[in-house]
């Protein structure tokens, strides 16, 4: 469903919309925000579930998680306002977990099964039995039908049925979970395990009943930029083309400027650091040696899946600060006093903003799906907004990590421009699935001497959970960008840059 405007899509924007309308000009929220499911399901007649009043209790919920609260428990009576005032603030708000299932939108997939669809023929031959190893399958009435009590779900019917008549249901949220966090509550919906969970997101934008979401940080970032302190955007590599086919660079950052922006940064510039950074950490410590191989760190997914699940290699996980992380302190080092709000693709990288282990600098997370929301609420169209002048921060290297094998390409030049000596063997892997396959080869010693780089969601950052337009198309413009770039590689200095 990636890059087509469903309903699902719609409703999501609907609700961001209406929460930053609310921001932006309520005098009353507490009764605005109540208002908000009869907006978004006006009328009687339901548009897309059985009931009117299941619709608006999805909707209160969305409005919930859009405020970055939790949602309601299903056995007792809670108001939709319920803890309000603590999300009414203007600072970073945030109740785990940050991805979070909404009862009353799912939709009770079966998961996990294969059922016989009426494409059988009924064949002479019937493969499907034969291959079978339990001998769950038989005729009736010139059909094939599996008894469940006995399929152990291996497949080798599916495989062998000439037809393709044999189907196998899963749950679109679970089949994209890389990581296996999704199983099912005793009521038969789908549930998110946290201690397995990387809140990569590929669950929520998988999901066609939109049964799950994030948090968002919109409205405390826009009750902050309303009290007028310095707020300050870092903007991700993967934004061109984001905002329509006329938004370039220049008229985004108009349009952030009309939104309130004092300053608009490149985060290609933190990913021009870290490259550099990585490249001599991979030939003083990699082909050295020292280190079997090296991880890259900036995709917060795959980083969280690399140190928990194979601690043992953590050291082989780049040190070095993140692209985002790395241009925050940037920020902050000319700024003390400024907010950092980072405008990405990413989902995750909300959580990555408010661990405690290394200090973020990053005040707000938003992501390009919850900007866009922000621009129509105050109606800003950066496709048609006079351009000012465009962003120079970074280096072709530094755009180019939007995308799967950007990272591990940028790293790799960097390699062989100011280390000429160093052979340098790259891995790139995307998905968290095949992630994880990676880790565990290169954990039986079969990627030694690789930089290995890993990227949470298929296609890298231009696929990310919070992403506006298809893949493909975020790619070509990414690719565009990088070309168009006046310098192709950072300088060997920017690495001693100095960011405590």
């Amino acid at each position: 469903m990636r890059g087509i405007d469903t309903p699902v899509n719609q409703l999501r924007r609907q609700v961001f919309v209406e929460v930053a309308k609310v921001a932006y000009e309520s005098d009353n929220v507490n009764n605005d925000i109540e208002a908000i499911p009869y907006k978004i399901t006006p009328g009687d007649e339901p548009r897309f579930r059985e009931s009117i009043y299941r619709e608006r209790a999805v909707a209160s919920e969305r409005v919930r998680l859009a405020m970055g609260m939790c949602l309601r428990p299903q056995d007792k009576p809670v108001h939709i306002t319920d803890g309000v005032e603590e999300s009414n603030i203007s600072e970073k708000y945030y109740e785990p977990p940050l991805m979070q299932v909404i009862p009353s939108a799912c939709n009770f997939c079966e998961d996990n099964k294969y059922e016989v669809s009426n494409m059988c023929q009924g064949c002479i031959a019937h493969p499907c039995m034969e291959v079978c190893p339990r001998g769950a399958i038989s005729q009736e009435n010139g059909h094939a039908i599996i008894n469940q009590s006995k399929c152990i779900k291996c497949g080798k019917c599916k495989a062998a049925c000439p037809y393709d008549a044999i189907s196998k249901k899963e749950r679109p949220c679970s089949k994209a979970c890389g990581v296996k966090a999704i199983g099912t509550d005793d009521q038969g919906r789908a549930k998110i395990d946290s201690n397995k969970c990387v809140s990569c997101g590929q669950c929520m934008v998988s999901c066609p009943f939109g049964a799950i979401a994030d948090k968002s940080q919109i409205f405390q970032l826009i009750r902050c930029m309303k009290e007028g302190g310095e707020v300050i955007a870092e903007v991700a590599p993967a934004y061109v083309g984001q905002f329509g086919p006329e938004a370039t660079p220049a008229r985004v950052k108009a349009a952030l400027k009309q939104l309130g922006f004092s300053e608009v940064h490149e985060v290609a510039l933190g990913a021009d650091i870290g490259a550099v950074a990585e490249a001599h950490h991979f030939a003083n410590h990699v082909a050295t040696g020292e280190l079997p191989f090296l991880l890259t760190s900036c995709c917060p997914a795959w980083s969280m899946l690399a140190k928990t699940q194979f601690p043992d290699m953590i050291e082989s996980v780049s040190s070095e600060l993140t692209p985002m992380v790395a241009t925050a302190r940037s920020i902050k080092k000319k700024h003390p006093n400024a907010h950092v709000v980072f405008i990405g693709p990413c989902a995750a990288k909300k959580l990555e903003a408010m661990r405690t282990s290394v200090r973020s600098d990053v005040d707000f997370v938003i992501t390009f799906e919850e900007l866009s929301a922000m621009f129509e609420a105050k109606n800003i169209d950066p496709q048609t907004i006079e351009a000012q002048d465009a962003m120079h921060d970074a280096t072709g290297a530094g755009r180019g990590y939007a995308v799967a094998g950007g990272v591990a390409r940028a790293v790799t030049e960097c390699v062989k421009e100011y280390y000429p000596d160093v052979e340098v063997k790259i891995e790139h892997v995307e998905g968290l699935a095949e992630c994880k396959k990676t880790l565990m080869l290169a954990k039986a010693g079969k990627m030694n001497g690789c930089l290995i780089e890993g990227m949470g969601c298929p296609g890298g950052c231009v696929a990310g959970a919070g992403t506006n337009i298809p893949v493909n198309k975020a790619k070509q413009e990414v690719d565009k960008a990088v070309k168009a770039s006046s310098k192709s590689l950072p300088p060997k200095e920017l690495r001693e840059i100095e960011l405590d």
